[in-house]
């Protein structure tokens, strides 16, 4: 009797963490249409999504920045590729103002692309030349980014593109601006709701 209690308990947490884990939705596309609440967006994959934004969303803009913006003792995350010489190229880097340090901090896989990571940590140096980049341009340097779990060190290269996050407005919410929205939940009826939108200002982060 208790093992049928003890393993009921098991299958009802595996199945609400198996629940909750559905619910949970990242999309990331372009608008293609705002209607009220709603966005219309393309996503990357290619359909069609509906989103409706909570009465209390946040819209946070994502607005170009340079590798002079980051220093040392900079909190940044960022979407990395592994090169075949063991070195880590970053496609992305973002730098989160102030308020957001210590947001998502460590070093883990990513979806953006098979065998994609994303860090996130305290910038230690920015240092030297990249592997590959021109000695001349501004973005071609080696972030070494520290976590609690230990360190990375990421090439920044011409291609990278860099941004910082600012409040945002409806004004952002533009046909053809690239949005990325983390944690979209689904609803009885199957469709989406979120409270945050990233959306791009100037600038559209490889997603």
């Amino acid at each position: 009797m208790i093992a049928r209690i003890v393993l009921g308990a098991l299958c009802a947490t595996a199945l609400a963490v198996g629940s909750a884990s559905a619910q949970n939705v990242r999309v990331r596309g372009t608008i293609e249409h705002v209607d009220g609440s709603v966005l219309t967006i393309k996503s990357r994959e290619g359909d069609t999504v509906k989103v409706t934004m909570a009465n209390d969303v946040r819209l946070v803009a994502m607005v170009k920045a340079s590798l002079a913006d980051i220093k040392p003792g900079s909190f940044v995350g960022s979407t990395a590729m592994p090169e075949e010489d063991g070195r880590w190229t970053a496609v992305e880097v973002h730098i989160f103002p102030e308020a957001q340090r210590g947001t998502g901090e460590g070093d883990r896989p990513f979806d953006y692309r098979p065998k994609s990571t994303m860090t996130n940590g305290t910038v230690n140096s920015v240092a030297g030349s990249a592997a590959g980049a021109t000695v001349d341009k501004a973005e071609g340097k080696t972030l070494t980014l520290n976590f609690k779990e230990g360190e990375k060190k990421i090439d920044v290269v011409p291609a990278t593109v860099i941004y910082t996050y600012a409040p945002g407005t409806k004004d952002d919410l533009k046909t053809g601006a690239a949005v990325f929205i983390n944690g979209a939940t689904r609803q009885g009826d199957g469709t989406l709701m979120t409270a945050r939108v990233n959306v791009g200002r100037g600038v559209t982060p490889p997603m």
